[in-house]
C-alpha cells in the first residue's frame, strides 16, 4: 500500500490513513469508547455473547459486503455484552436476548427488529437508511408511519419513549482540550 496522493493535501492523506489502518468493523471498549465517540458518527453495535464468534464473524462480513459506502457516516462495532449490559438494559433487553443489533445516534438507541433478518440482503443498509432520513426518530416519538392503503380504517398513532443513548456518557468531557473541534484553529 503505497499513498500516491500529493503530501501537502491533509485532508486527502488524513482520509487515506483512516481508510487504511481503520478497521471497518471495531470492538468497542470501555478503553476505546471515549475516542470512538469523539469521532461523532452514529454507532451501529452488536451486542454479543463473547463466546459467539460465528455471529462477529458474520456481522463483520455483512458490513463489508452490504455497508461499506456507509462507512463514513455511521461506525460499525462489536460489543461484549457481558461487559455492555447497561446499554441492553436502556433497550429492554437482557444477556439472554443477545445477540442483537441497535444504533446508537447518541440521542437515542434504535434496535433492530429481528438478528435474524441480517443476513437477508438489504435490510441493515435499510436499517442505516432509515437512521439518516429520520424514519427512526419520527417512529420512536409519533409510531409507525401510516402504510397507504385502500382502506379507510385510520389506525391510532401511538407514541413511544425511546431509550436514550447510553454512550453519549463515554465521550470526552466537553472541557478537555480536543484538535477534533477546531474552535481554537
Amino acid at each position: 500500500m503505497v499513498y500516491v496522493g500529493p503530501l501537502t493535501n491533509f485532508d486527502l492523506l488524513r482520509a487515506w490513513t483512516a481508510d487504511k489502518c481503520n478497521a471497518l468493523v471495531r470492538e468497542i471498549t470501555f478503553d476505546n469508547a471515549e475516542e470512538l465517540t469523539e469521532e461523532g458518527l452514529p454507532f451501529m453495535i452488536l451486542f454479543h455473547d463473547p463466546e459467539d464468534k460465528q455471529i462477529v464473524e458474520d456481522y463483520n462480513k455483512i458490513v463489508a459486503k452490504e455497508l461499506l459506502t456507509e462507512k463514513n457516516s455511521i461506525n460499525f462495532v462489536t460489543a461484549d455484552g457481558n461487559k455492555f449490559s447497561h446499554p441492553l438494559h436502556h433497550l429492554g433487553k437482557s444477556l439472554k436476548d443477545l445477540p442483537l443489533i441497535a444504533i446508537d445516534s447518541f440521542r437515542h438507541m434504535y434496535l433492530f427488529p429481528d438478528i435474524k433478518d441480517m443476513t437477508v440482503p438489504g435490510r441493515l443498509k435499510q436499517f442505516v437508511a432509515d437512521l439518516h432520513s429520520g424514519k427512526l426518530h419520527r417512529e420512536f416519538h409519533h409510531g409507525p408511519d401510516k402504510v397507504a392503503s385502500n382502506d379507510k380504517v385510520a389506525l391510532p398513532q401511538v407514541g413511544t419513549d425511546p431509550p436514550e443513548s447510553t454512550f453519549k456518557k463515554l465521550a470526552p468531557s466537553s472541557s478537555r482540550y480536543t484538535l477534533l473541534r477546531r474552535d481554537e484553529l
